[in-house]
């Protein structure tokens, strides 16, 4: 019993961590399900465009959002030590390495726009996608600034700064889309561009609001009153975060890619099967989020107790963290099984659009237990800086045979969407598998 309590007592702290962590991630999500259910309501064929933007951007996003994880894991390790100056240190040189990401991926997806029209898309679908695609593209660099900014805070255990930005964030996405989107209020009518300009003023509003924050609000002033005595470029600081941030983007990387992907080979299909796709993906996105907030709590705590050299309580952090990961998992199953004929009709009303997607999400039910414990594992390795191994097992389950899978199922043996899910279903569970067992097995006192 006194065991359990132990377990239970660690899983409450890093809730109470995660839980604005999650909130933040939740309205970000939301975000993006706003935007897919107003463009939705306008028709399939833009929701459709909207899809394969997202199947395009998301592989370089994840990539520059990997790379701003290096920032709150030194960062956390640095508070560990109570070491003021260095936390500044991190914050002065992670921002400045995220600004360079953050311009290269939105160079290379303006200079790469024409790959939209070589993916095997319903043309029509193409053509609109690509003025939308050009928006968000650059949307990327105040979004990917605020994650680095985000990390920072959430490294110190101050995780309820960005989460009231990205709350504040919703209302006005959704008056921005009401505007653009529909036209009213006199203003032209942009439907799934007027989407793309209510992002991007949306993200640049709240990366202005974090980093006047951080310079201006006194809980952080013992660090920038450090940081203006000592903030330098330094590359062997780069180096450090380079070493837990190209892993862990291409951790992201590899995850995100393979749903992308699968969006693009369900693409070929049809523009409807693409559509309902979108849908059951935004839902298991979502729940998602959850997984990806507590991931990052207990990241950060074993950081901090790493920094500390505690590895018993690494240990500790770990297994009520996937504990609570397996928990919440059990209950996305259920809500999925019990709400799949309902939570499309949300985003669209096309009947075999509805139809599908209800399918798919059964499908999207049987993997939520493997994607929540799969995504801790990584944090919690993460947090304890075993990074390469990982990233290789991430890439072996994803690409190596859940992809190949699914793509034969769908095309081979004729199962189209469903067996990309499948494959899907394979591979997020060969992950947790492996990643589970490795954080189990790391170095204990």
């Amino acid at each position: 019993m006194h065991g359990l309590g132990l377990l239970r007592s660690e899983a409450g702290k890093t809730l109470k961590l995660a839980g604005p962590i999650i909130l933040g991630e939740l309205a970000q999500m939301a975000l993006s399900l706003i935007d897919t259910a107003m463009v939705g309501s306008v028709s399939y064929k833009q929701l459709a465009a909207a899809a394969l933007v997202m199947s395009v951007v998301n592989i370089p996003f994840v990539l520059g959002i990997g790379m701003t994880m290096s920032v709150s894991q030194l960062v956390a390790m640095a508070h560990g030590q109570n070491d003021a100056q260095k936390v500044s240190h991190y914050l002065y040189n992670g921002v400045i390495l995220c600004t360079a990401t953050a311009i290269m991926i939105s160079l290379g997806l303006e200079c790469g726009k024409n790959i939209l029209f070589n993916l095997k898309q319903d043309p029509q679908v193409a053509e609109m996608a690509v003025p939308f695609l050009r928006i968000i593209s650059i949307s990327i660099i105040p979004m990917i600034l605020f994650m680095s900014l985000k990390q920072f805070t959430d490294g110190l255990e101050y995780t309820r700064t960005a989460m009231t930005l990205s709350l504040i964030a919703l209302p006005l996405n959704a008056f921005l889309n009401w505007l653009l989107i529909f036209g009213n209020w006199g203003l032209p009518r942009l439907e799934l561009v007027g989407a793309a300009w209510g992002t991007l003023i949306t993200r640049t509003l709240i990366c202005i609001a974090l980093a006047l924050t951080i310079l201006k609000h006194k809980t952080f002033k013992r660090y920038i009153v450090a940081g203006r005595r000592h903030w330098r470029f330094s590359w062997h600081t780069m180096k450090e975060l380079l070493r837990i941030g190209v892993p862990s983007s291409l951790q992201a990387g590899m995850e995100v890619g393979v749903f992308a992907v699968s969006a693009i080979l369900v693409g070929t299909i049809g523009a409807e099967e693409q559509a309902a796709h979108q849908i059951a993906m935004n839902c298991a996105a979502f729940t998602f989020m959850v997984s990806m907030g507590l991931a990052q709590g207990g990241s950060i705590r074993v950081s901090n107790a790493y920094g500390r050299n505690d590895w018993k309580h690494i240990r500790i952090i770990g297994k009520s963290s996937m504990l609570t990961a397996l928990c919440y998992g059990c209950l996305c199953f259920v809500v999925f099984i019990s709400l799949n004929d309902y939570l499309p009709k949300l985003f669209n009303d096309n009947i075999k659009v509805v139809g599908l997607a209800s399918y798919l999400l059964i499908f999207a039910a049987i993997f939520q237990i493997s994607d929540a414990t799969q995504a801790v594992s990584v944090g919690l390795l993460r947090g304890a800086k075993d990074i390469k191994v990982p990233t290789f097992l991430v890439g072996l389950a994803y690409w190596g045979v859940g992809l190949p899978v699914g793509y034969y199922l769908a095309f081979h043996l004729e199962m189209k969407a469903p067996g990309i899910w499948t494959g899907l279903i394979i591979g997020l569970s060969l992950v947790s598998v492996l990643l589970s067992v490795r954080f189990l097995k790391l170095r204990s006192a």
